[in-house]
């Protein structure tokens, strides 16, 4: 699919992302407390400028970007929706997120919303008028919904049974064939683009029609051009929901799985084959890479040897893609998620009010964040460079980055003794360690080196 490149806008060449869960960051509420109140008398805290005061941790980190989780009114995790329009009073106020842009451009930081477009929470307006008003309710045609006795015998106090997501059914599922949730998740989303943040990650992109995206991606554009588009897809055929949606890109799961698998499996052949797929995926668009999100276990928690920490941040920074840190992973915090009410409550923790009040002990993992993000932001052709595997075995594995004349050659081992590893091209040591000879780049145990290519 080489003819069907899309680039996406100039700026998200050299973007990376810190990545935050905003409720859980700020530590606010479990649910939204409207003490009885309607949604629009809530009481705000005013917590957003908690995180616009680590917004120089993030530059620290050498991050540009700031790629927020839910921000909109909502009925407990975010992801159920009750406003587009209305940041979470939990969250503060529009002032509140109008002090984080500025703040944010004032330092050359890209901001990213999370765009939930797939539901709504049952206390979504659209929704509630449902409930309210029957099948004549205005919004009626906005959901997917299945009237028990059929819409002509609709009475009041009865429900519709409605599709929802993924068997949750305090999520309601929007029918993404109506015109006007099209026409509504476009003004959103340009409403928000207006107020000065630079794209949109779509939440759920894999459960929505790429139909849908597409004329919704084509209505943005058409006012703001350089807005970054990216769908949460989790499986399936990333070029396709790209091209078909008209998207800048989207998650890349399976580097994602590959890099801790292979790690804790010593099975770098694993690791080489996603390589390799990755490749693929650049014919056609920049994906969206990642070590951990919102969703993952932590991949401090994650990697069974904790020296191959490093070997994951090495991999994310040396390859095509546009890369994310998720909060708290810069400094090696620990979470497990787990299939449970609450199970997402170790990786979206509260963060201290000030990076000062970090322990001391992440500060290694953060400073090798530093040195592999500046390696990556003095070479910004890794943005969409291709890569060549040189040599693969159990534990062991190379591979050059190149992009026309500028290349770096990679090696990583997870071997318990010193390993010699082929590494044709290899030049200087760029970062880590290694001694180089005659092609080949002999590593320490557990070791790992980036090296310019030799001319």
């Amino acid at each position: 699919m080489s003819g069907t490149h899309r680039p996406g806008p100039d700026w998200a060449r050299h973007v990376i992302w810190w990545h935050v869960y905003p409720l859980g960051f700020v530590g606010a509420e479990p649910r939204a407390d409207d003490g009885g109140r309607a949604p629009r008398d809530q009481v705000v805290r005013h917590r957003l400028e908690r995180l616009t005061g680590w917004l120089d941790h993030a530059v620290r980190l050498g991050a540009s970007g700031l790629a927020l989780g839910p921000v909109f009114a909502s009925e407990s995790h975010g992801y159920d929706t009750t406003d587009h329009y209305r940041i979470d009073p939990r969250l503060g106020d529009d002032a509140d997120l109008d002090a984080l842009l500025k703040a944010a451009a004032e330092r050359g930081v890209r901001v990213l919303f999370d765009g939930v477009f797939h539901h709504v929470g049952r206390s979504h307006p659209a929704f509630q008028a449902v409930l309210e008003q029957g099948p004549a309710a205005p919004t009626a045609s906005w959901f997917r919904l299945r009237w028990p006795d059929g819409p002509e015998a609709w009475k009041p106090g009865t429900e519709p049974d409605y599709d929802d997501f993924e068997g949750h059914h305090h999520l309601v599922a929007l029918d993404h064939t109506e015109p006007a949730v099209a026409a509504h998740v476009a003004d959103v989303m340009n409403h928000w683009l207006d107020r000065g943040i630079s794209g949109w990650r779509l939440d759920a992109a894999y459960a929505v029609p790429a139909a849908f995206w597409a004329k919704v991606a084509d209505r943005v554009r058409a006012r703001h051009p350089d807005a970054y588009l990216m769908g949460e897809v989790i499986q399936g055929d990333y070029a396709a929901a790209v091209t078909g949606g008209h998207l800048d890109s989207v998650t890349q799961y399976e580097l994602w799985k590959a890099i801790w698998s292979s790690l804790n499996d010593r099975n770098l052949f694993e690791l080489a084959h996603a390589l390799r797929r990755h490749d693929e995926f650049l014919d056609t668009f920049v994906p969206y890479t990642f070590l951990g999100n919102h969703d993952v276990t932590r991949i401090a928690s994650r990697l069974a040897d904790e020296r191959h920490l490093d070997h994951a941040l090495v991999v994310l920074t040396t390859v095509g893609g546009t890369p994310a840190i998720y909060a708290g992973d810069e400094h090696a915090f620990r979470g497990v998620k787990e299939d449970r009410a609450g199970g997402d409550d170790a990786v979206r923790p509260e963060f201290p009010e000030s990076p000062d009040d970090l322990s001391p002990l992440g500060l290694p993992t953060f400073h090798r964040h530093q040195e592999l993000i500046g390696l990556r932001r003095r070479h910004p052709w890794l943005h969409a460079a291709r890569t060549t595997i040189l040599d693969t075995a159990n534990e062991h594995l190379s591979y050059a980055t190149s992009a026309g004349a500028d290349g770096i050659v990679v090696a990583l081992s997870t071997a318990a003794t010193a390993t010699t590893v082929r590494a044709p091209g290899a030049g200087r040591l760029l970062a880590g360690r290694g001694d180089v000879a005659d092609g080949r780049v002999t590593l320490p145990p557990h070791g790992w080196a980036v090296l310019s290519r030799s001319s």
